[in-house]
Parts: structure tokens; C-alpha cells; sequence
């Protein structure tokens, strides 16, 4: 819920997992070890990665499509309406992606809205053991009205 650029990150999260494929047995290993962690919170994925979460963990996941298929773009717009509060997003940096702008987009928007994005597993274990994991927390989100209400001028050509 959004307060006065305020964005209340209840206990229980929403995480969204994406993991490019050559990153993917990486994603699971490090879900398998926090499978505690991520049972107290909601889970959404990108296709396969969530098919392997689910089946790997027994969990329940929140499937999207494919990244290539639109699911980076699915899980994109849920940050922009502040339905994901985490990412997680094992990505591969030495192999090239067909579909690298949404992967850049995604990353983009995680900023935009200032959410926690672990891009590796390092990061993920800092910010999954976080005490803020469990608790509430208070974000803060940027006052994007100026940009929204920017007057653009129309050309008047006849």
C-alpha cells in the first residue's frame, strides 16, 4: 500500500524468482537450502524456473510465463503496481539473451520502484537472512508526479 511515497512491505513478502537457464540448477541449490525462508512467503516465477521450484521444493509458485514468452514483462508490471516487494533474479552475464531488453527492463523497473533485487546467490543469502525478511518494513518509494504531470507541448503544424 502506498503512503506518502511510503510503500508498507508486510512479514510476509512477495518474491518473484527468474533465473536465466544456465543459472537455474545455481537458483534451485540456493531455494532448496532457504526452503524454510521461502515457505513464509508468497512465491511468483517465470515458467520453468517455477516449474522447477515446484517441483524441486513442493511448494507452491505463483507460475508466469516464460521470460522470452512476456514472463520478465508479467513480472515487470506486477513491480509497478507494487504486487512484488523482492526479486530474485539469477542472471546469466556471460551468456547473451534473445530477449536481453526485457531482462534490462526488468532490472530497470526493480529500480524504479526501489525494490531488493538479488542478482546471485551471495546477495540472495544476505537478503533472505535479513532480519527485514520477517518483519515489516517501510519503503520508500519516489515521488514520480512531477515526471507524470510534465506538460509536453504539441507541434501545430497544418
Amino acid at each position: 500500500m502506498f503512503e506518502n511515497n511510503e510503500y508498507v512491505l508486510e512479514p510476509k513478502k512477495q518474491i518473484a524468482v527468474v533465473a536465466h537457464d544456465n543459472k537455474k540448477k545455481d537458483l534451485i541449490e540456493w531455494a532448496r537450502w532457504n526452503k524454510a525462508a521461502l515457505m513464509e512467503h508468497t512465491v511468483y516465477a517465470t515458467g520453468t524456473t517455477g516449474r522447477l521450484l515446484e517441483e524441486e521444493l513442493g511448494i507452491e509458485v505463483i507460475r508466469l510465463q516464460s521470460g522470452p514468452l512476456g514472463g520478465d514483462q508479467q513480472i515487470g508490471a506486477k513491480i509497478a503496481e507494487g504486487d512484488i516487494d523482492f526479486l530474485i533474479f539469477f542472471w546469466d552475464p556471460l551468456e547473451p539473451q534473445p530477449h536481453d531488453t526485457d531482462v534490462k527492463a526488468l532490472l530497470r523497473i526493480a529500480v524504479v520502484w526501489n525494490i531488493p533485487v538479488a542478482c546471485n546467490r551471495a546477495s540472495a543469502d544476505f537478503m533472505i537472512s535479513s532480519p527485514l525478511m520477517s518483519g515489516e518494513y517501510k519503503r520508500s518509494t519516489p515521488d514520480y508526479q512531477a515526471h507524470i504531470q510534465r506538460v509536453i507541448e504539441r507541434s501545430t503544424s497544418e
